[in-house]
């Protein structure tokens, strides 16, 4: 009976729409005829209409499995909007009172109900199950399929168990849908829901009105931030980080900087939580600071920016959450801030889970680390990443075809780069190919004896980084794939194995270096490039060469090179104004401010330059208690070890945060620690070098010093010379 039905015709009566949008009608026809479907479609083209309509059309209850209560009570809430009855849809979880599930199941038995959510955990409850084998069911629908599968990135066991209480309940047509999948996390989804003859419908992955950028992340990613957003004056936009804490500091210096925003994460309480939810969708405020949990199935089609203050876990989360932006058709900028050392502390978290665990997690990091490093079109990776090929060579709407770098000729290189890989056997991942180029007898390498292999050694000449560029851009050209089943083994494509037979030429662009300090900076678009004054800048720097000469210091003990920048962007005129440099504390204004001030206002004179009161980025009085409670620690004289413990942090956190405070200009005296844990000449050498060297930078001074010195030593050594010598 559903067949003959004029689609259009019911979708302008129930949805006041004219036309379907992509493959909406396409799905439609396919889960009205009975059968399974399986729907991969990106944020914002229209997904729950695939399951909203049948479900009004078919006879019986449909059944959407959704991982979101917030999520649910907004499609419900929409769909009683285009009904005249309100029990036209409802939802079942841990939510509602007893007497509110009552009603529901009496909406339901009555036939009122086209429309039932449910989270997996209720579904999964004997008592529904019980109830729900009562119901003539039209069909199942499984909103954010990925949640499925290991692989994907948000991953939820519950999601396993769909299958077999759909079995309990009663056989009816399935329908799957995910906004993100790659084609391994499709497969798993697939087997999982036992619908490998499932019609497949999956459309374009491509947003072309994004824009997609990824910065070196300084330390002066807060100000930059802040002078981004003024610069987007008015507009919407969402902000990710990873941690809480992060989120809720953001959010504090964007309102001292007069920028209405709030934060949002798990840890605050609902009521907060839901208030700072309606107040962006509302318009109240413009920017939300959030974790990951923000933003699932927020329906605001006019986000113009996505920020990612922290590196993504992995290219599926990433996708989705740029996704956010722009889904009008709009202006969407996607900014993603990237260093090694997020990668590392991403890494550090997975220790301690299961191994199968850490193996997937390190695979997704990897894609995501080789997505920022990579020079070639954002856009051709990201879709090569979801199984879609992106032919045009410059999509003119990314950083790297914006500002392309010069290709170089590769050809020999993927020669070398694919015998290596036929030499192991094809059995082995990326970094241990990286090994086996390099010459780097590794333990792994010497247990299988590569180190004999003719080809080890080949590539000695080249960085890492050309190696790594050479495999990234074979994979989206097609002369290797990864084995994604078994943790990403490479193995060479039959037109890799041609290309050996017969090499023509394969130009690459080589990846961007995020490891060096002195990193450029891609100035951001819209014009908020950090607006360094070189004339100034280069003043700044003679001043304290100077200054570090008379007094005997190296110069980066008296400012370091961000707080010279900043200096040379917003103009500090005063030791007040001073202090709102990142890096300068109190201690450090007085000590050596006042100089650097004068050569500010008379460069400033001189040159007439207005000093723009939006470009003076305000930072938030550090109130952080744990700052003050460790520096009381240290007065005390508690082992840093014991400090660190208490405070339930790693050892090199907790060094993290001592650097801050001496970094800023506050005297600490940590000898009572360093004479019980360190040799006394051991110490003296260390300090030696701090002395003579012109960086503090800890990798130079571990190269400098050999092996005899741990990391830990040397930075507890330059805790202590900083202190001294700057404070």
């Amino acid at each position: 009976m559903t067949e003959n039905i004029n689609l259009t015709e019911q979708l302008k009566k129930y949805f006041g729409f004219d036309t379907f949008k992509g493959n909406q009608e396409a799905i439609i026809r396919n889960l009205l005829s009975g059968k399974d479907t399986f729907v991969l479609m990106p944020t914002g083209g229209g997904k729950s209409l695939c399951y909203q309509l049948p479900s009004l059309l078919m006879e019986g209850t449909a059944i959407v499995i959704s991982p979101l209560i917030a999520l649910m009570k907004n499609q419900v809430d929409a769909m009683r909007n285009f009904s005249e009855e309100d029990g036209v849809a409802h939802f079942i979880n841990s939510s509602l009172t007893k007497s509110a599930i009552e009603q529901v199941k009496s909406d339901i038995l009555a036939g009122k109900t086209k429309l039932l959510y449910v989270a997996p955990e209720s579904l999964t409850k004997e008592d529904n199950v019980e109830f729900l084998r009562q119901v003539k069911i039209s069909f199942y629908a499984v909103d954010e399929a990925h949640c499925i599968s290991e692989w994907g990135h948000d991953f939820r066991p519950e999601y396993r168990r769909i299958r077999p209480i759909i079995d309990e309940i009663g056989k009816a047509p399935i329908i799957a849908l995910t906004a993100t999948a790659t084609p391994k996390v499709k497969m798993d989804i697939q087997k999982n829901l036992g619908m490998m003859e499932a019609a497949e419908f999956k459309s374009s992955f491509n947003r072309p009105n994004l824009y997609y950028e990824v910065r070196a992340k300084t330390n002066n990613v807060d100000a930059d931030i802040v002078k981004f957003i003024k610069h987007n004056e008015g507009k919407s936009g969402i902000i990710y980080c990873l941690s809480r804490k992060k989120v809720e500091e953001l959010a504090e210096i964007l309102q001292a900087n007069g920028i209405k925003a709030r934060p949002y994460h798990a840890g605050m309480d609902s009521a907060t939580r839901n208030a700072n939810q309606d107040a962006f969708l509302k318009e109240d405020i413009d920017v939300i600071v959030a974790t990951i949990a923000f933003g699932m199935g927020i329906d605001k089609p006019d986000v113009r920016f996505v920020i990612h203050y922290d590196v993504p876990k992995s290219l599926e989360g990433y996708y989705q959450e740029t996704g956010r932006a722009g889904r009008d058709g709009g202006e969407g900028q996607c900014i993603t801030f990237y260093s090694n050392k997020d990668l590392q502390k991403l890494e550090k978290f997975m220790q301690g889970k299961p191994v199968s665990e850490q193996e997937i997690g390190r695979q997704l990091l990897q894609e995501t680390a080789a997505y920022a490093e990579s020079s070639v079109c954002r856009r051709k990776i990201l879709l090569h990443y979801f199984g879609e090929e992106y032919t045009e060579d410059n999509c003119g709407n990314c950083d790297n075809c914006l500002n392309p770098k010069k290709q170089v000729e590769a050809q020999d290189a993927l020669c070398t780069v694919i015998e290596t890989i036929i030499a192991v056997k094809e059995n082995f991942k990326q970094e241990y190919i990286l090994d086996i180029l390099l010459g780097k007898e590794t333990s792994e390498v010497l247990a299988h004896k590569h180190e004999d292999l003719e080809i080890f050694g080949a590539g000695m000449g080249e960085e890492d980084r050309l190696w790594n560029a050479v495999i990234r851009q074979a994979l989206i050209a097609g002369y290797l794939k990864k084995d994604v089943e078994n943790y990403g083994l490479l193995k060479v494509t039959s037109e890799g194995h041609k290309f050996l037979k017969k090499p023509k030429s394969f130009k690459i662009v080589e990846d961007t270096d995020f490891d060096e300090e002195e990193a450029e900076e891609t100035p951001m678009r819209s014009g908020a490039s950090c607006a360094v004054d070189p004339v100034l800048y280069a003043m700044l720097k003679d001043l304290r060469k100077k200054m570090s000469k008379k007094l005997d210091v190296p110069p980066y003990v008296i400012f370091q090179d961000p707080s010279l920048e900043a200096m040379a962007t917003i103009y500090p005129v005063t030791l007040e104004e001073l202090q709102n440099i990142p890096g300068v504390g109190a201690g450090k204004a007085k000590r050596y401010g006042q100089e650097f001030c004068d050569l500010i206002k008379k460069h400033c004179e001189e040159n007439e330059i207005d000093r723009p009161e939006d470009l003076r980025v305000r930072t938030v009085a550090n109130k952080s208690k744990l700052k003050v409670s460790i520096i009381q620690s240290i007065d005390r004289k508690v082992a840093l070890d014991d400090i660190a413990v208490a405070k339930g942090i790693e050892f090199s956190e907790l060094l993290d945060e001592i650097e801050a405070i001496v970094y800023s200009g506050t005297k600490l005296n940590i000898d009572y620690f360093l004479n019980e844990i360190m040799d006394e000449d051991h110490m003296q050498d260390i300090y030696d070098y701090f002395k003579e060297s012109t960086t503090d930078n800890i990798d130079d001074a571990m190269e400098e010093l050999g092996d005899d010195y741990t990391e830990d030593e040397i930075r507890l050594v330059r805790i202590k010379f900083i202190s001294e010598m700057a404070n």
